[in-house]
């Protein structure tokens, strides 16, 4: 495996962890305290950003051992079109291209990225309390999970 392609699949790993951790600690009232985190407070919101980090990193490896070089501007945005084209042209299967946009939109959202398009998203949204995103995390982290296992897959063949 090129090195390029082995430091963005690790990136990519310890974003889960990130992810997996901080809703953890998010749900877990004991680790709370252990921190002096009150029990109102969350990471709900962090979690799904680091699962979107997750994806985009795993993504970038793929594209990049096939050859495919992205950078800023719009970086994002560059490796989201690529690894559509490629489920368009069916190198790749259509559900990762599904998981990617999802947890996109959320991690877009919560960063207050492209803020014209968030009132057309009306699944999920940031401005609501930090509590109430518990779902869309552990969803996204499903998600995420599922996606870095999938392009672990394809580079182990």
């Amino acid at each position: 495996m090129e090195p390029t392609v082995k430091i963005y699949l690790d990136r990519a790993k310890n974003e889960l962890i990130l992810s997996r951790t901080i809703f953890k600690v998010s749900n877990e009232e004991k680790i709370k305290g252990s921190l002096g985190l009150t029990k109102e407070i969350t990471f709900y919101s962090g979690s799904i950003t680091h699962s979107y980090y997750s994806i985009f990193y795993s993504a970038k490896a793929y594209l990049i051992s096939r050859g495919i070089k992205t950078s800023a501007p719009n970086e994002h945005k560059k490796i989201y079109e690529e690894f559509e084209r490629l489920i368009v042209l069916g190198e790749l299967d259509k559900e990762l291209g599904e998981i990617y946009s999802d947890v996109k939109i959320k991690a877009e959202e919560l960063l207050d990225i492209f803020s014209q398009e968030r009132t057309k998203r009306g699944r999920f949204t940031y401005k609501k309390m930090p509590q109430a995103n518990m779902i869309p995390a552990k969803e996204s982290i499903k998600n995420a999970t599922k996606f870095f296992k999938s392009m672990n897959t394809i580079f182990e063949n």
